[in-house]
This record gives C-alpha cells, structure tokens and sequence, in this order.
C-alpha cells in the first residue's frame, strides 16, 4: 500500500524535522514540498510511523504493509503544480518496484476512520486515476440499497462495522464525493458499486 497525508504544519522544513524528531514519536517514508523539493526519510523497505492505527482490507497494521508519503499543505489549498508532478513521478516508481495496485494508493482518511481527513477535500484524486495511479468511479445508474452500499464498501477495503458507519461513509464523500451532505443516497450507491466491482480487495 501507499498511503497519501498532508503535513497540516507550518512549512514543509517543519514536518520535515518534526518526522525526523525521536519525541514525535511519528515517521513517513518520503515529504514532498509545495515547490516539488522532496525529502526521504526512510527507506522504503523498512517500516515508518505514519498510519497510525491504520486498518484496510482486513490489514489491522498498515504501517507494516505500506509506504507514506506527506504532502506539505495544511489542508485548506489546493496542491501546487510543482508538487503533484513529484508525486506523481514518485508514486510511479514505488508502484513499479513494489508492484502496488493502483487500488491500493490510499489516502489516510480511508485507513484511519473518524480519525484522519488527510489529504483531505482539495486533494486531486481524479488527476492521479487519469495518470493510472489511482482509483476513480465510472459511475453509472444505481438505486439507493443501504445494505448493497456497506457490502460494496467492505468489499472495496473499508473497514465496516455498525459503529463505524457514519465514519465510512464520511471517508467516502472525502475522497470521491467531498461536496456531498446529509444522509447516505444514490450517488454514494453508484460510486462504491462500480468501485468494489472493479477493485475488490484481494480476499474479499
């Protein structure tokens, strides 16, 4: 897996330094500023302090399956030119050595329900699928089917679980829908519908 966060500090030097800071306590494999300089922080074989306590697909350890990478933003812009064409070339190479499923490049909200929102709203999912490096819905007609909706989430890689609902459906709307509001519809059918018959998680 290759999970996607935003610093939320000052500056890109700041996350920098507080990553690489024994009391934080965190880590991540790579920082990318919004000039597109990027930082590596731990090998990419080893283990890094990034998703917490981080579930997906029925992998309870993220940290230990996955690679992060922070985006310098504090989670109200949108991500500079600069800095998603590192990415993107970053995300490239560590799919390719790592055979990585596009499926599988995540953003933290999806791992860390209730927890996280990063990237958050303003991150371009959409120009990461059109660039093969992410998933994105083609959506057609669905009905609202509640019960189909929770099935298509955990079959995708949610973690779901009646206390959680609201939580999921809250990660959803983040990543694919971040303008949607109020109760479950058929909009949200449609998207994870078509997304959990093209991407099942590898088990489901």
């Amino acid at each position: 897996m290759v999970v996607l966060h935003y610093t939320a500090m000052t500056s890109a030097e700041a996350a920098r330094d507080w990553l690489c800071a024994p009391e934080s306590e965190v880590s991540c494999h790579y920082v990318i500023a919004e000039d597109g300089r990027c930082w590596q922080l731990v090998r990419e074989a080893d283990r890094a302090w990034h998703a917490g306590r981080g579930c997906w697909g029925g992998t309870a350890d993220v940290n230990s399956q996955s690679i992060g990478i922070e985006l310098a933003n504090a989670g109200f812009h949108p991500f500079p030119e600069p800095q998603m064409s590192v990415l993107e070339a970053l995300l490239r190479g560590i799919c390719s050595r790592w055979s990585v499923p596009l499926e599988r490049v995540l953003g933290h909200s999806d791992t860390a329900l209730g927890r996280k929102i990063d990237p958050g709203a303003r991150f371009d999912w959409r120009r990461l699928a059109r660039c093969g490096l992410a998933v994105w819905p083609e959506v057609a007609g669905e009905g609202l089917d509640e019960a189909r909706f929770w099935r298509d989430c955990r079959r995708f890689g949610y973690e779901v679980a009646p206390e959680t609902r609201d939580e999921v459906l809250a990660a959803v709307r983040m990543r694919f829908r971040p303008w949607a509001e109020g109760a479950l519809d058929a909009g949200d059918c449609a998207i994870m519908a078509d997304l959990a018959r093209r991407f099942p998680c590898r088990g489901a």
